[in-house]
């Protein structure tokens, strides 16, 4: 059973998460028709000053949540499964709520075989999953939709390296090259990640959020080409990949019968009961 000060400190954080402003004892109980005495609220309220959970900028003015407060109070909150969403719903809570998402749609097309071209280039040749089911059942045809290619320049030894890794997934061939130093390589399946399996909604917030905060420019660059969808998987993360002040919350989740992966970044002060209510509406 939750205790009167987690019951002010939750009552607060939607207030101010709400109203965006300092909250003081009375407006807090009228708000919520709370029956303790704003006197009883005070006590509570400097309570939780002195353990970190509030703040208060000047004595005569009401208190806020601290971010450690917001990151704890999300944390129990948006750690779900998500159900199947439409795609311009989430598109437009993401400008309505000032929220980025990235979403990338889950693949297991597998490197297939990787091709010498006079010892100039190598060309990786990945099947789609469909292809994958059509080979296992001894089906022969193939279109140009079946298949994707990837070119880059020829080097002995990661040729032998790269036939070794055949069977592995796009993925995994993409985590692969990253941390092998493959620069070539990892630009090029970057490119072809960019181009037809991933998006970004609310691009602006994002970089106006890179900008305020002086993000690494490798940090950037890693969601603006979608490898953070690689490293990622569903659960919540602070502090340890965006500013102390924001929050991102990765799901595995259905986008119109397809299997993707949404990130949705914002400030830790953003309503996100809001955002997800926006999305599952009429669901």
């Amino acid at each position: 059973m939750i205790d009167k000060k987690e019951f002010l400190l939750d009552s607060i954080i939607k207030a101010y998460i709400q109203h965006q402003e300092p909250i003081g004892s009375g407006q807090l109980k009228s708000m919520y028709n709370i029956s303790y005495s704003p006197a009883t609220i005070r006590g509570y309220f400097k309570k939780l000053c002195d353990e970190g959970y509030l703040a208060q900028e000047h004595v005569s003015s009401g208190r806020t949540p601290t971010i450690e407060a917001l990151q704890q109070y999300w944390m129990g909150r948006l750690d779900f499964k998500l159900a199947p969403i439409d795609q311009n719903k989430l598109q437009q809570a993401a400008l309505d709520m000032g929220l980025t998402l990235f979403v990338k749609q889950q693949t297991t097309d597998t490197l297939h075989r990787v091709l010498n071209v006079e010892n100039v280039y190598m060309i990786l040749e990945f099947y789609k999953t469909h292809m994958l089911d059509n080979i296992n059942n001894n089906f022969a045809i193939t279109t140009s939709d079946d298949s994707y290619a990837v070119t880059i320049k020829f080097n002995q030894a990661f040729y032998k390296f790269l036939q070794d890794v055949k069977g592995r997934t796009f993925d995994e061939i993409l985590l692969i090259a990253q941390q092998v130093g493959a620069t070539h390589l990892h630009r090029e399946l970057s490119k072809y990640l960019q181009h037809n399996i991933f998006n970004i909604y609310n691009t602006k917030q994002f970089l106006k959020m890179a900008i305020s905060y002086d993000m690494k420019e490798r940090d950037i660059d890693m969601f603006l080409h979608g490898d953070i969808m690689i490293k990622l998987k569903q659960g919540i993360y602070i502090n340890n990949i965006l500013p102390k002040n924001h929050i991102a919350v990765c799901h595995d989740t259905k986008i119109d019968n397809k299997d993707v992966k949404i990130l949705v970044v914002g400030e830790v002060s953003k309503d996100y009961d809001q955002f997800y209510n926006k999305i599952l509406a009429n669901n």
